[in-house]
């Protein structure tokens, strides 16, 4: 696992975290789907770049 599939892994994390957060304030809708969005690509992005797939 190199350090930028890390970085992206745990950044993901953090706005999972955020949506949960969000969720609970019952924060509008649109800044929701934004963060989920960019919470999957990040996560997506970490996954892809795992060294385990060669």
């Amino acid at each position: 696992m190199n350090s930028l599939s890390t970085i992206l892994i745990v950044v993901g994390l953090f706005l999972v975290g955020g949506i949960i957060s969000f969720v609970k304030q019952k924060m509008p809708i649109s800044l929701i789907v934004l963060l989920s969005i960019s919470a999957a690509l990040c996560l997506v992005a970490g996954v892809m770049r795992l060294e385990v797939w060669n």
